[in-house]
Protein backbone atom coordinates (compact mmCIF):
# COMPACT_ATOMS: atom_id res chain seq x y z
CA UNK A 1 0.00 0.00 0.00
CA UNK A 2 2.92 2.35 0.53
CA UNK A 3 4.12 1.91 -2.57
CA UNK A 4 1.25 3.15 -4.39
CA UNK A 5 0.43 5.99 -1.48
CA UNK A 6 4.44 6.62 -2.72
CA UNK A 7 3.74 6.87 -6.34
CA UNK A 8 0.24 8.88 -5.83
CA UNK A 9 2.42 11.79 -3.51
CA UNK A 10 4.92 12.03 -6.98
CA UNK A 11 1.99 13.08 -8.86
CA UNK A 12 0.32 15.48 -6.43
CA UNK A 13 1.88 16.53 -3.59
CA UNK A 14 5.71 16.23 -3.74
CA UNK A 15 7.05 19.75 -4.70
CA UNK A 16 7.35 20.11 -8.43
CA UNK A 17 11.24 20.25 -8.62
CA UNK A 18 12.06 17.19 -6.49
CA UNK A 19 9.11 15.21 -8.59
CA UNK A 20 10.57 16.67 -12.09
CA UNK A 21 14.09 15.05 -10.59
CA UNK A 22 12.20 11.72 -9.22
CA UNK A 23 10.75 11.14 -12.85
CA UNK A 24 13.28 12.88 -15.21
CA UNK A 25 16.78 11.24 -13.66
CA UNK A 26 16.28 7.71 -14.42
CA UNK A 27 14.49 8.50 -17.61
CA UNK A 28 17.42 10.17 -18.73
CA UNK A 29 19.58 8.05 -17.39
CA UNK A 30 17.77 4.66 -18.82
CA UNK A 31 18.20 7.37 -22.61
CA UNK A 32 22.16 7.60 -21.99
CA UNK A 33 22.32 4.05 -21.72
CA UNK A 34 20.26 3.57 -24.82
CA UNK A 35 22.95 6.06 -26.48
CA UNK A 36 26.21 4.60 -25.32
CA UNK A 37 25.11 1.01 -26.65
CA UNK A 38 23.91 2.79 -30.07
CA UNK A 39 27.46 4.85 -30.09
CA UNK A 40 29.04 1.26 -29.37
CA UNK A 41 27.85 -0.36 -32.33
CA UNK A 42 29.65 2.50 -34.27
CA UNK A 43 32.15 2.85 -31.95
CA UNK A 44 33.63 -0.94 -32.08
CA UNK A 45 32.78 -1.06 -36.04
CA UNK A 46 34.75 1.93 -36.37
CA UNK A 47 37.69 0.45 -34.44
CA UNK A 48 38.00 -1.79 -37.53
CA UNK A 49 38.96 1.35 -40.08
CA UNK A 50 36.54 0.01 -42.83
CA UNK A 51 34.66 2.87 -44.00
CA UNK A 52 32.13 0.95 -45.92
CA UNK A 53 31.02 -1.36 -42.34
CA UNK A 54 30.63 1.83 -40.58
CA UNK A 55 28.54 3.39 -44.05
CA UNK A 56 26.37 -0.28 -43.60
CA UNK A 57 25.31 0.75 -39.89
CA UNK A 58 24.34 3.97 -41.06
CA UNK A 59 21.77 2.94 -43.80
CA UNK A 60 20.55 0.07 -41.64
CA UNK A 61 19.87 2.70 -38.90
CA UNK A 62 16.66 4.00 -40.80
CA UNK A 63 15.35 1.02 -40.21
CA UNK A 64 15.74 0.56 -36.70
CA UNK A 65 14.63 3.71 -36.08
CA UNK A 66 11.01 2.50 -37.49
CA UNK A 67 10.80 -0.54 -34.66
CA UNK A 68 10.77 2.85 -32.16
CA UNK A 69 7.80 4.14 -33.85
CA UNK A 70 6.16 1.15 -33.81
CA UNK A 71 6.82 1.05 -29.69
CA UNK A 72 5.96 4.87 -29.14
CA UNK A 73 2.45 4.10 -30.96
CA UNK A 74 0.88 1.79 -27.85
CA UNK A 75 3.92 3.18 -25.40
CA UNK A 76 3.67 6.43 -25.15
CA UNK A 77 -0.18 6.32 -25.92
CA UNK A 78 -0.64 3.65 -23.63
CA UNK A 79 1.88 5.45 -21.21
CA UNK A 80 -0.24 8.86 -21.16
CA UNK A 81 -3.92 6.85 -20.92
CA UNK A 82 -2.40 4.66 -18.05
CA UNK A 83 -1.78 7.81 -16.04
CA UNK A 84 -4.73 9.91 -17.15
CA UNK A 85 -6.57 6.62 -16.47
CA UNK A 86 -4.78 6.71 -12.60
CA UNK A 87 -5.53 10.68 -12.62
CA UNK A 88 -9.00 9.83 -12.53
CA UNK A 89 -8.60 7.02 -9.93
CA UNK A 90 -9.49 4.65 -11.91
CA UNK A 91 -7.11 1.55 -11.62
CA UNK A 92 -9.12 -1.05 -13.73
CA UNK A 93 -8.76 0.88 -16.40
CA UNK A 94 -5.54 1.65 -16.11
CA UNK A 95 -4.87 -2.43 -16.39
CA UNK A 96 -7.07 -2.99 -19.55
CA UNK A 97 -4.92 0.00 -21.11
CA UNK A 98 -1.40 -1.81 -20.20
CA UNK A 99 -2.84 -4.92 -21.82
CA UNK A 100 -4.30 -3.45 -24.78
CA UNK A 101 -0.82 -1.70 -25.23
CA UNK A 102 1.20 -5.05 -24.45
CA UNK A 103 -0.29 -6.86 -27.12
CA UNK A 104 -1.36 -4.42 -29.54
CA UNK A 105 3.09 -3.46 -29.58
CA UNK A 106 3.47 -6.90 -30.04
CA UNK A 107 1.17 -8.00 -32.86
CA UNK A 108 2.91 -5.21 -34.57
CA UNK A 109 6.29 -6.09 -34.15
CA UNK A 110 6.01 -9.26 -35.65
CA UNK A 111 3.97 -7.77 -38.37
CA UNK A 112 6.72 -5.75 -39.00
CA UNK A 113 9.60 -8.07 -38.83
CA UNK A 114 7.94 -10.12 -41.56
CA UNK A 115 7.49 -7.37 -43.86
CA UNK A 116 10.81 -6.06 -43.86
CA UNK A 117 12.49 -9.32 -44.46
CA UNK A 118 9.97 -9.44 -47.47
CA UNK A 119 11.40 -6.15 -48.60
CA UNK A 120 14.86 -5.87 -47.07
CA UNK A 121 16.50 -5.30 -50.14
CA UNK A 122 14.24 -2.26 -51.87
CA UNK A 123 14.12 -0.70 -48.82
CA UNK A 124 17.83 -0.91 -48.18
CA UNK A 125 18.83 0.39 -51.79
CA UNK A 126 16.43 3.10 -50.77
CA UNK A 127 18.09 3.94 -48.02
CA UNK A 128 21.45 4.61 -49.67
CA UNK A 129 22.63 0.78 -49.72
CA UNK A 130 24.89 0.56 -52.26
CA UNK A 131 26.53 -2.84 -53.75
CA UNK A 132 29.43 -2.47 -52.05
CA UNK A 133 27.64 -2.18 -48.51
CA UNK A 134 24.47 -4.19 -49.07
CA UNK A 135 25.49 -7.43 -47.88
CA UNK A 136 26.76 -6.13 -44.83
CA UNK A 137 23.62 -3.50 -43.93
CA UNK A 138 21.51 -6.63 -45.05
CA UNK A 139 23.42 -8.66 -42.18
CA UNK A 140 23.22 -6.15 -39.62
CA UNK A 141 19.44 -5.06 -40.20
CA UNK A 142 19.11 -9.10 -40.62
CA UNK A 143 19.53 -9.19 -36.67
CA UNK A 144 18.96 -6.09 -35.38
CA UNK A 145 15.21 -5.54 -37.44
CA UNK A 146 13.84 -9.36 -38.28
CA UNK A 147 15.03 -11.34 -35.11
CA UNK A 148 15.53 -8.64 -32.18
CA UNK A 149 12.52 -6.37 -33.36
CA UNK A 150 10.19 -7.44 -31.19
CA UNK A 151 12.56 -7.38 -28.00
CA UNK A 152 13.73 -3.60 -29.06
CA UNK A 153 9.93 -2.86 -29.15
CA UNK A 154 8.57 -4.53 -26.56
CA UNK A 155 11.79 -3.35 -24.22
CA UNK A 156 10.92 0.24 -25.30
CA UNK A 157 7.04 -0.31 -24.98
CA UNK A 158 7.24 -1.65 -21.26
CA UNK A 159 9.43 0.80 -20.05
CA UNK A 160 6.83 3.67 -20.90
CA UNK A 161 4.12 1.92 -19.01
CA UNK A 162 6.51 1.00 -16.10
CA UNK A 163 6.85 4.67 -16.25
CA UNK A 164 3.91 6.03 -16.45
CA UNK A 165 2.99 4.25 -13.12
CA UNK A 166 5.35 6.37 -11.28
CA UNK A 167 8.16 3.36 -11.05
CA UNK A 168 10.86 5.32 -12.85
CA UNK A 169 13.50 3.83 -11.59
CA UNK A 170 12.41 0.37 -12.63
CA UNK A 171 11.70 1.53 -16.36
CA UNK A 172 15.38 2.65 -16.02
CA UNK A 173 17.03 -0.15 -14.63
CA UNK A 174 15.08 -2.26 -17.21
CA UNK A 175 16.74 -0.58 -20.12
CA UNK A 176 19.73 0.11 -18.48
CA UNK A 177 20.51 -3.50 -17.92
CA UNK A 178 20.01 -4.08 -21.75
CA UNK A 179 22.54 -1.60 -22.82
CA UNK A 180 25.38 -2.49 -20.58
CA UNK A 181 25.09 -6.03 -22.03
CA UNK A 182 25.00 -4.40 -25.46
CA UNK A 183 28.11 -2.75 -24.85
CA UNK A 184 29.48 -6.02 -23.20
CA UNK A 185 28.87 -8.17 -25.89
CA UNK A 186 29.74 -5.51 -28.77
CA UNK A 187 33.80 -6.41 -28.82
CA UNK A 188 33.13 -10.28 -28.14
CA UNK A 189 31.25 -10.09 -31.69
CA UNK A 190 32.49 -7.48 -33.43
CA UNK A 191 36.00 -7.44 -33.10
CA UNK A 192 38.57 -9.78 -34.83
CA UNK A 193 40.60 -10.27 -31.85
CA UNK A 194 37.46 -12.53 -31.11
CA UNK A 195 34.34 -13.82 -33.43
CA UNK A 196 35.80 -10.97 -36.03
CA UNK A 197 32.02 -10.92 -37.42
CA UNK A 198 32.16 -6.62 -37.66
CA UNK A 199 28.56 -5.07 -38.31
CA UNK A 200 26.72 -7.74 -38.66
CA UNK A 201 28.08 -9.21 -34.98
CA UNK A 202 27.33 -5.65 -33.62
CA UNK A 203 23.29 -6.49 -35.03
CA UNK A 204 23.65 -9.72 -33.24
CA UNK A 205 25.15 -7.76 -30.14
CA UNK A 206 22.07 -5.57 -30.00
CA UNK A 207 19.25 -8.32 -30.83
CA UNK A 208 20.33 -10.49 -27.70
CA UNK A 209 20.38 -7.19 -25.48
CA UNK A 210 17.37 -5.95 -26.13
CA UNK A 211 15.43 -9.35 -25.49
CA UNK A 212 16.98 -9.50 -22.43
CA UNK A 213 15.91 -6.33 -21.49
CA UNK A 214 12.20 -7.26 -22.90
CA UNK A 215 12.52 -10.36 -20.64
CA UNK A 216 13.59 -7.99 -17.40
CA UNK A 217 10.71 -6.15 -17.67
CA UNK A 218 8.49 -9.44 -17.77
CA UNK A 219 9.44 -10.96 -14.92
CA UNK A 220 9.09 -7.38 -13.31
CA UNK A 221 5.53 -7.37 -13.96
CA UNK A 222 4.86 -11.07 -13.07
CA UNK A 223 6.67 -10.68 -9.37
CA UNK A 224 4.41 -7.17 -9.16
CA UNK A 225 1.36 -8.68 -10.47
CA UNK A 226 -0.50 -8.23 -7.15
CA UNK A 227 0.99 -4.26 -6.90
CA UNK A 228 1.29 -3.07 -9.90
CA UNK A 229 -0.91 -1.73 -12.26
CA UNK A 230 0.92 -2.58 -15.63
CA UNK A 231 -1.06 -5.95 -16.35
CA UNK A 232 -0.16 -8.01 -19.44
CA UNK A 233 -3.23 -10.96 -18.85
CA UNK A 234 -4.66 -11.42 -22.29
CA UNK A 235 -8.00 -11.61 -20.46
CA UNK A 236 -8.33 -7.85 -20.47
CA UNK A 237 -8.07 -7.61 -24.35
CA UNK A 238 -11.86 -8.08 -24.45
CA UNK A 239 -11.15 -4.45 -23.55
CA UNK A 240 -9.78 -3.26 -26.17
CA UNK A 241 -12.41 -1.83 -28.16
CA UNK A 242 -12.86 0.61 -25.17
CA UNK A 243 -9.38 1.71 -25.03
CA UNK A 244 -7.68 1.32 -28.54
CA UNK A 245 -9.16 4.54 -29.60
CA UNK A 246 -7.51 6.68 -26.92
CA UNK A 247 -4.16 5.09 -27.10
CA UNK A 248 -3.79 5.24 -30.38
CA UNK A 249 -4.83 8.70 -31.19
CA UNK A 250 -2.13 9.73 -28.37
CA UNK A 251 0.39 7.70 -29.73
CA UNK A 252 -0.32 7.91 -33.14
CA UNK A 253 1.37 11.36 -33.17
CA UNK A 254 4.53 10.21 -31.50
CA UNK A 255 4.85 7.21 -33.94
CA UNK A 256 4.45 9.16 -37.13
CA UNK A 257 7.59 11.46 -36.02
CA UNK A 258 9.41 8.62 -35.91
CA UNK A 259 8.18 7.23 -39.32
CA UNK A 260 8.81 10.26 -41.00
CA UNK A 261 12.33 9.95 -39.09
CA UNK A 262 13.08 7.36 -41.49
CA UNK A 263 11.74 8.68 -44.52
CA UNK A 264 13.93 11.77 -43.52
CA UNK A 265 17.47 9.95 -42.58
CA UNK A 266 16.68 7.39 -45.49
CA UNK A 267 16.28 10.72 -47.69
CA UNK A 268 19.24 12.51 -46.30
CA UNK A 269 21.88 9.00 -46.71
CA UNK A 270 20.39 8.67 -50.02
CA UNK A 271 21.52 12.01 -51.09
CA UNK A 272 25.10 11.98 -49.28
CA UNK A 273 25.07 8.33 -51.24
CA UNK A 274 25.76 10.36 -54.07
CA UNK A 275 28.88 11.49 -52.92
CA UNK A 276 31.31 9.31 -51.51
CA UNK A 277 31.27 6.08 -48.72
CA UNK A 278 33.61 8.37 -46.40
CA UNK A 279 30.75 11.32 -46.57
CA UNK A 280 28.15 8.28 -45.99
CA UNK A 281 30.38 7.18 -42.92
CA UNK A 282 30.88 10.49 -41.57
CA UNK A 283 26.69 11.50 -41.66
CA UNK A 284 26.24 7.69 -39.37
CA UNK A 285 28.93 9.33 -36.82
CA UNK A 286 27.41 12.59 -36.79
CA UNK A 287 23.99 10.91 -36.55
CA UNK A 288 25.60 8.94 -33.40
CA UNK A 289 27.04 12.09 -31.45
CA UNK A 290 24.07 14.80 -31.87
CA UNK A 291 22.14 11.68 -30.56
CA UNK A 292 23.15 13.00 -26.77
CA UNK A 293 21.61 15.96 -26.41
CA UNK A 294 18.58 14.14 -28.87
CA UNK A 295 18.17 11.56 -26.07
CA UNK A 296 18.46 13.63 -23.64
CA UNK A 297 15.96 15.69 -24.68
CA UNK A 298 13.80 12.50 -24.71
CA UNK A 299 14.29 11.77 -21.67
CA UNK A 300 13.28 14.97 -19.78
CA UNK A 301 10.25 14.61 -22.26
CA UNK A 302 9.42 10.80 -21.13
CA UNK A 303 9.84 11.44 -17.46
CA UNK A 304 7.56 14.92 -17.57
CA UNK A 305 5.07 12.58 -19.44
CA UNK A 306 3.43 10.57 -16.77
CA UNK A 307 3.40 13.73 -14.47
CA UNK A 308 2.07 16.42 -17.00
CA UNK A 309 -0.73 13.87 -17.77
CA UNK A 310 -1.47 12.83 -14.49
CA UNK A 311 -2.17 16.40 -13.66
CA UNK A 312 -4.05 17.38 -16.38
CA UNK A 313 -6.24 14.63 -15.85
CA UNK A 314 -6.78 15.81 -12.40
CA UNK A 315 -7.58 19.07 -13.42
CA UNK A 316 -4.51 20.44 -11.60
CA UNK A 317 -3.03 22.64 -14.12
CA UNK A 318 -1.16 25.28 -12.24
CA UNK A 319 1.38 22.68 -11.56
CA UNK A 320 1.41 20.73 -14.81
CA UNK A 321 2.97 24.33 -16.28
CA UNK A 322 5.10 24.40 -13.48
CA UNK A 323 6.51 20.97 -14.41
CA UNK A 324 6.77 21.43 -18.42
CA UNK A 325 8.52 25.45 -17.37
CA UNK A 326 11.15 23.18 -15.33
CA UNK A 327 11.62 20.28 -17.58
CA UNK A 328 12.00 22.67 -21.12
CA UNK A 329 14.41 24.80 -19.25
CA UNK A 330 16.64 21.46 -17.88
CA UNK A 331 16.36 20.53 -21.48
CA UNK A 332 17.09 23.52 -22.81
CA UNK A 333 20.25 23.82 -20.87
CA UNK A 334 21.75 20.96 -21.38
CA UNK A 335 21.42 21.48 -25.28
CA UNK A 336 22.93 24.94 -25.44
CA UNK A 337 25.69 22.81 -23.38
CA UNK A 338 26.41 19.96 -26.20
CA UNK A 339 26.41 22.98 -28.88
CA UNK A 340 29.43 24.65 -27.07
CA UNK A 341 31.29 21.28 -26.59
CA UNK A 342 30.11 20.16 -30.49
CA UNK A 343 31.24 23.51 -32.16
CA UNK A 344 34.71 23.78 -30.10
CA UNK A 345 35.89 20.09 -30.72
CA UNK A 346 34.32 18.31 -33.60
CA UNK A 347 37.41 16.83 -35.40
CA UNK A 348 38.72 15.15 -32.29
CA UNK A 349 35.07 14.16 -31.65
CA UNK A 350 34.38 12.80 -35.37
CA UNK A 351 37.56 10.96 -34.90
CA UNK A 352 36.92 8.92 -31.63
CA UNK A 353 34.63 6.28 -33.78
CA UNK A 354 37.22 6.37 -37.21
CA UNK A 355 40.62 7.09 -38.17
CA UNK A 356 40.32 7.85 -41.57
CA UNK A 357 41.14 11.71 -42.33
CA UNK A 358 38.71 12.22 -45.17
CA UNK A 359 36.08 10.62 -43.11
CA UNK A 360 36.87 12.62 -40.37
CA UNK A 361 36.94 16.07 -41.85
CA UNK A 362 33.12 15.23 -43.44
CA UNK A 363 32.51 14.33 -39.83
CA UNK A 364 33.47 18.00 -38.42
CA UNK A 365 31.85 19.95 -40.62
CA UNK A 366 28.59 17.72 -40.97
CA UNK A 367 28.22 18.22 -37.13
CA UNK A 368 29.22 21.37 -36.70
CA UNK A 369 26.11 22.30 -38.81
CA UNK A 370 23.47 20.02 -37.80
CA UNK A 371 24.16 20.74 -33.74
CA UNK A 372 22.41 23.85 -34.63
CA UNK A 373 19.43 22.65 -34.52
CA UNK A 374 19.48 20.79 -31.19
CA UNK A 375 18.28 24.01 -28.74
CA UNK A 376 15.11 24.10 -30.78
CA UNK A 377 14.58 20.44 -30.41
CA UNK A 378 15.13 20.58 -26.90
CA UNK A 379 11.82 22.43 -26.36
CA UNK A 380 9.75 20.76 -29.34
CA UNK A 381 10.45 17.56 -27.65
CA UNK A 382 9.08 18.48 -24.45
CA UNK A 383 6.23 20.47 -25.98
CA UNK A 384 4.82 18.09 -28.13
CA UNK A 385 4.78 15.43 -25.18
CA UNK A 386 2.82 17.80 -23.71
CA UNK A 387 0.47 18.11 -26.32
CA UNK A 388 0.30 14.39 -26.02
CA UNK A 389 -0.37 14.10 -22.23
CA UNK A 390 -3.17 16.41 -22.46
CA UNK A 391 -5.16 14.50 -25.27
CA UNK A 392 -4.15 17.23 -27.78
CA UNK A 393 -4.32 14.72 -31.13
CA UNK A 394 -4.27 17.58 -32.89
CA UNK A 395 -1.48 20.10 -32.20
CA UNK A 396 0.84 16.76 -31.17
CA UNK A 397 0.28 15.95 -34.91
CA UNK A 398 0.74 19.03 -36.48
CA UNK A 399 4.12 19.63 -34.62
CA UNK A 400 5.85 15.87 -35.08
CA UNK A 401 4.83 15.88 -38.94
CA UNK A 402 6.28 19.18 -39.57
CA UNK A 403 9.54 17.68 -37.46
CA UNK A 404 9.90 14.96 -40.04
CA UNK A 405 9.33 14.26 -43.44
CA UNK A 406 7.21 16.95 -45.02
CA UNK A 407 9.54 19.51 -44.99
CA UNK A 408 12.38 17.66 -44.96
CA UNK A 409 12.24 16.44 -48.26
CA UNK A 410 11.11 19.34 -50.45
CA UNK A 411 14.11 21.04 -48.57
CA UNK A 412 16.86 18.46 -49.35
CA UNK A 413 15.95 18.53 -53.03
CA UNK A 414 16.67 22.55 -52.52
CA UNK A 415 19.70 22.88 -50.53
CA UNK A 416 21.54 19.82 -52.43
CA UNK A 417 20.45 21.45 -55.37
CA UNK A 418 21.97 24.91 -54.74
CA UNK A 419 24.23 24.02 -52.15
CA UNK A 420 25.54 20.22 -52.72
CA UNK A 421 26.24 17.87 -49.86
CA UNK A 422 26.90 20.71 -46.98
CA UNK A 423 23.40 22.19 -48.02
CA UNK A 424 21.87 19.32 -47.15
CA UNK A 425 23.00 19.30 -43.17
CA UNK A 426 21.18 22.81 -42.73
CA UNK A 427 17.81 21.17 -43.54
CA UNK A 428 17.37 19.55 -40.04
CA UNK A 429 18.28 23.01 -38.19
CA UNK A 430 15.29 24.96 -40.79
CA UNK A 431 12.93 22.17 -39.70
CA UNK A 432 13.41 22.45 -36.15
CA UNK A 433 13.01 26.26 -35.66
CA UNK A 434 10.16 26.58 -37.72
CA UNK A 435 8.48 23.44 -35.86
CA UNK A 436 9.32 25.35 -32.41
CA UNK A 437 7.35 28.16 -33.71
CA UNK A 438 4.31 26.25 -34.95
CA UNK A 439 4.39 24.61 -31.49
CA UNK A 440 4.62 27.85 -29.49
CA UNK A 441 1.75 29.33 -31.06
CA UNK A 442 -0.33 26.37 -30.56
CA UNK A 443 0.65 26.05 -26.69
CA UNK A 444 -0.23 30.13 -26.20
CA UNK A 445 -3.43 29.40 -27.71
CA UNK A 446 -4.27 26.31 -25.43
CA UNK A 447 -3.05 28.46 -22.28
CA UNK A 448 -5.42 31.58 -23.38
CA UNK A 449 -8.70 28.59 -23.41
CA UNK A 450 -7.35 27.28 -19.94
CA UNK A 451 -7.54 30.79 -19.08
Amino acid sequence: MKRSIDRTAVFETVPVPQAVRMQIIPAIASQMIALIYNLADTYFVGMLNEPHQTAAITVAYSSFVMLTAISNLFGVGGASALSRALGRKDIQAAKRISAVSFWGGLSCAVLFSLLFLAFARPVLVLCGATPEIYEVAFGYALWVVVIGGPGTILNTLLANLVRAEGSAGTAAAGVSMGGILNIILDPFFVLPQFLGMGAVGAGIATALSNMAATVFFLLYIFLKREKSVVNINPVRLRYTAAHIGEILSIGFPSAIQYALTVVAIAAQSRFVSLYTTEAVAALGIVKKLDQLPLYFSIGTANGLLPLLAYNHSAGNQKRRREIFRLGCTISLAFALFCLVIYELFAPGLAGLFIEDPETIDYGARFLRQMVTAMPMMSVCYPMIIQFQAMGKFKESLVCSILRKGVLDIPLLFFMNRFWGLFGCMWVQPIVDSLSLIVAVIFYRRIQKREG
